[in-house]
């Protein structure tokens, strides 16, 4: 048996790597217009931060998970320094071995990685500049909270 093998499994990170669509965030003229427009002809559960869509975990199809669409005012400074009317947030895992993964590849990071009780955020640049968040999600936060969610 080499070192490797000798690692509890429990200890060992998970790959650093994306696992899915954790948000969808777009500039709008009016967000509680838009929210109201989608929540009435979509059918989108609408909150005051959008609309939390929950879906199963395919690799563990008892644990939920979430992903939020979300409108933000047209003048909002959160996209910068990407000029464009969108931003994406995957969900991640192990995202501090992802931000050094990317750090070796010379991706431009934004900021350091933050915590908060529902995950870890980062923001980063794409080729194109366009900003993207990676979120490595506590789902369960969400679960416990309850509220209304677009299923």
């Amino acid at each position: 048996m080499n070192k490797k093998d000798s690692i509890d499994k429990a200890e060992q990170k998970p790959t650093p790597k994306v696992t899915g669509i954790g948000g969808i965030f777009f500039k709008s003229k009016d967000p509680k217009k838009s929210m109201d427009w989608y929540g009435d002809n979509l059918g989108l559960a609408i909150t005051e931060y959008g609309s939390p869509f929950e879906f199963r975990n395919a690799n563990n199809p008892d644990k939920i998970n979430y992903l939020n669409w979300s409108p933000f005012k047209d003048d909002t400074k959160y996209f910068d320094p990407s000029e464009k009317e969108f931003m994406i947030n995957y969900r991640v895992q192990n995202i501090e071995g992802l931000v050094e993964k990317l750090k070796a590849n010379g991706v431009t990071i934004l900021d350091a990685i933050e915590s908060y009780d529902y995950g870890k955020f980062v923001h980063i640049l794409d080729l194109e500049d366009n900003k993207i968040e990676l979120w490595e999600p506590i789902d369960s936060v969400f679960t416990k909270m309850g509220g209304p969610t677009t299923k």
